[in-house]
């Protein structure tokens, strides 16, 4: 499945068991020899909501959120009749999250909204590899030239360049560069 482009694949751990989720992670997210994904997301059962979300990158780290994600997963149990709440409690690393479910005319979820809390904006905790404590307007090296990058976590760490500063560079796919500099798992 996938969420505005982010794209995972999803193990129904009510009915399945993945032993080593990491390495299952990597094999499957590679592009080339795998399925291809962003990621595994295993739903899971709870103890203190309707499920529980883990979520591995594609290099099998853990991550503790994914917005993208967690919507499919909404989509995922609530269409199959897993769950019915609504709104949705996901049990996460980020906590428990609450999901706003909006249905269509047959009752399937058409979109979900949800508050993923407060952004984690300390670079020690997103982790960030540029260093330095503040994460808004720090300065990348990028092709040659310095630009301001935001650093930023909601539970996976992200770093956010605005579009006009990415049309000053040539290449179109800086994802791999920013992801050894700054010290992020990205695919741009």
């Amino acid at each position: 499945m996938h969420g505005l482009g982010n794209d995972y694949v999803y193990v129904n751990c009510f009915d399945e068991r993945v032993t080593d989720a990491p390495a299952v992670a990597r094999a499957i997210s590679d592009r080339h020899r795998g399925v291809g994904s962003d990621g595994l997301i295993l739903i899971c059962p709870s103890d203190n909501a309707d499920l529980r979300m883990e979520m591995y990158n594609a290099d099998g780290s853990r991550a503790q959120m994914c917005g993208n994600g967690i919507r499919c997963v909404a989509k995922y149990v609530y269409d199959r009749g897993m769950a019915n709440s609504n709104p949705l409690r996901v049990a996460t690393e980020r906590g428990v999250l609450e999901l706003d479910l909006t249905l269509d005319d047959a009752g399937k979820v058409e979109r979900v909204r949800v508050d993923m809390g407060e952004p984690i904006l300390d670079p020690k905790k997103i982790p960030v590899a540029l260093g330095g404590e503040r994460v808004v307007g720090m300065l990348m090296p990028l092709e040659d030239k310095m630009l301001p990058v935001t650093c930023v976590s909601m539970g996976n760490p992200h770093a956010v360049f605005f579009s006009e500063q990415l049309a000053r560079l040539p290449s179109c796919r800086p994802g791999p560069r920013v992801s050894r500099v700054v010290g992020l798992n990205l695919e741009v």
